[in-house]
Order: structure tokens, then sequence, then C-alpha cells
């Protein structure tokens, strides 16, 4: 190991550190109103626009909602769609519906992600255009949320919404595409497993079931 990559590597307790972060984080429904400090949203916002993108395209747009009207726009939106969601679980119906499926009212911020217009970055998406912008994106949202861990915030993502009713109350340009409205604030507590495993409504698979050699897990 030469000397310039000895002086960047990390400590065994920075490195602990790190898997303790990726392992606390969790999708948070509950929210305790409060605020979130100017420096650390900007901090957390510094972490998803740090994010790998394919081709370095960039392609995340983040919106910062501050008029409550807009967000009680944005409640009615995702009510709609877990009412039509619900249409589709037969069996689970009433389960689901108890769910809580979003904090958008109680959080101290809501950031809209949005997937900007295509700008024809070719580098490595020829073949999976979108895709590829999405997962870029994805990225950008996973540091957010591993940042405000960090920050001891809890953030949640709420995917409840047709994206065409959202790029309109945002303005959006044509061709592009809204994919999260993360909820962003205080917790009195962080869930100790990921709330739909809590509620019973999914496991974690065990890691057997999702790791193979050579060929697709069987």
């Amino acid at each position: 190991m030469s000397e310039h990559v000895k002086q960047q590597a990390f400590s065994e307790s920075e490195r602990d550190i790190i898997y303790r972060v990726i392992h606390a984080r969790r999708d948070m429904r509950h929210f305790s109103g409060g605020s979130v400090e100017a420096e650390a949203l900007a901090r957390i916002l510094a972490a998803g626009h740090a994010a790998p993108s394919v081709g370095f395209m960039q392609p995340w747009r983040f919106v910062r909602i501050t008029s409550n009207p807009l967000r009680e726009q944005l409640v009615t939106l995702v009510e709609q769609e877990k009412l039509r969601t619900s249409e589709q679980m037969d069996a689970r119906k009433a389960e689901f519906m108890r769910l809580k499926v979003e904090g958008i009212r109680d959080c101290a911020e809501l950031i809209a992600v949005v997937l900007a217009p295509d700008d024809g970055t070719l580098f490595g998406r020829r073949t999976m255009p979108e895709e590829m912008a999405l997962c870029s994106t994805s990225c950008a949202i996973e540091n957010m949320w591993l940042a405000a861990r960090a920050e001891n915030l809890g953030m949640g993502w709420v995917s409840f919404f047709e994206p065409g009713d959202v790029a309109t109350l945002l303005n959006c340009p044509e061709g592009s595409k809204p994919i999260a409205l993360l909820c962003l604030g205080p917790v009195k507590t962080f869930y100790d497993k990921p709330l739909l495993e809590s509620e019973g409504w999914r496991n974690r698979e065990a890691m057997d079931v999702v790791l193979a050699e050579d060929s697709y897990p069987l």
C-alpha cells in the first residue's frame, strides 16, 4: 500500500461507524415535527449531489417544498394513490389500509426528487437509458438517507403518487419524472427493524436467497 493510499484509508473505528449507519438506516413514517437546521439540510443535500451517476449525468433534481398548501395537495395525491393501491390488494386490503405509508404532514422538511429530462448521455446507458438514470438518482437518495441518519434525523421515501400529477404541481419540464417525496425531520425514536417487517408485512430475505455464484440464485 502506497503512502498516499495509507493517508486516504479509513481507520477501523471509522469503518465500523459507516456500517453502523447503514444498518441503522430506516424508512421512517413517524415524525415529531420540529425543524431541520439549515446547515444539516445543506449537508444532506450535498451528500445527495455527491452520489455516483452513470456517465456522470447527475440526473437528479431536488425541490424543497416550503408551501403548506402545496404540501396538502401532495398529501391528497398520496391518499388517492393509497386507495387505488388498496383496490389491488385483495385479501390484504384491510391490513394495508391500516399501515402508515407517509409522514408528509408531520415531517419538518419535504423534498421532492425528480428525474431531469434526458440530456442525451450515452456513456454507460445505451441499452438501459431510463434505468440508469433511475439507478443514479436512487444512489443520490440513498446518500441522503444515510446522511440523514448520521445527522440523527429520520427520512422516509414516499412513492404513492402518479408522477404526472406531481410533475404538474411542481411545474416540472416535459420529459422529467418525480420519483420520490422525501420526508425528513426529527423523530421520537428510530424503528428497531424496518416498519413493514415489524408490522408483519414482509421479512428480510436470508443472504443465501439473494446470493449465488456464476448463475441466478435458485
